[in-house]
């Protein structure tokens, strides 16, 4: 399997191009910065470019299997347009290539998700702590759903560095949950490449936390 890793110089990103590769996938890695993120590996091809270079892009995603996102901004006070202006072009090219599979990496609280949590966690945290970080994942989330594509979103909770386990709680109803729940980043990255395999998700946004 041919994949395209968007956002692979991240914490999360790294490992899902590790853990791509130990599957034995060819990865490409999109990196929106040069450095010496990634040992090389005959399996993995790395081209830096910024998110509005679509002949760029389009040369990536061309001919892949699938396209995964684990894009996102690194502040909780601004929005990243160029991350909202990314998501739009990877969805756009995808359609134009023919490249249907796509996993976009969001956050629980985004969508339908907001109402696992009762109030006042649900206002403190999503409508205060994390009310831009989730804007951007709403937006991009809507442009996923409405789009012609495979798509399956994953809501992860607060991300950790711990290990991968084997007991995950995860869904697409509107279960009832209390606290800030959390998941490592190696859980998260397992999950989303598992997703590749199945379809159980296909066209469904799920949570997911430990």
């Amino acid at each position: 399997m041919k994949i395209v890793i968007f956002g692979a110089s991240g914490k999360t990103g790294t490992l899902l191009v590790e853990q791509a590769l130990e599957k034995g996938y060819q990865v490409i890695a999109y990196l929106r910065k040069t450095g010496p993120v990634f040992k090389e590996h005959p399996n993995l091809k790395i081209i830096v470019g910024r998110l509005n270079e679509t002949l760029k892009m389009k040369d990536a995603i061309t001919g892949a299997d699938a396209c995964i996102s684990a894009l996102g901004g690194s502040s909780l006070t601004k929005r990243s347009p160029e991350i909202v202006q990314g998501i739009e072009n990877i969805v756009n090219i995808m359609e134009q290539v023919g490249v249907r599979r796509f996993i976009y990496l969001s956050s629980i609280g985004a969508g339908d998700s907001r109402f696992l949590f009762a109030q006042p966690i649900r206002f403190l945290i999503f409508n205060v702590i994390l009310r831009v970080p989730l804007a951007d994942h709403n937006t991009n989330e809507n442009q996923i759903s409405s789009s012609n594509l495979d798509w399956t979103i994953v809501r992860p909770g607060s991300l950790t560095n711990g290990a991968i386990t084997v007991d995950l709680k995860f869904g697409t109803e509107r279960v009832p949950v209390t606290g800030n729940k959390s998941i490592s980043r190696a859980n998260v990255t397992a999950f989303m490449l598992h997703q590749l395999t199945i379809e159980t998700f296909s066209k469904k946004a799920v949570w997911l936390y430990e």
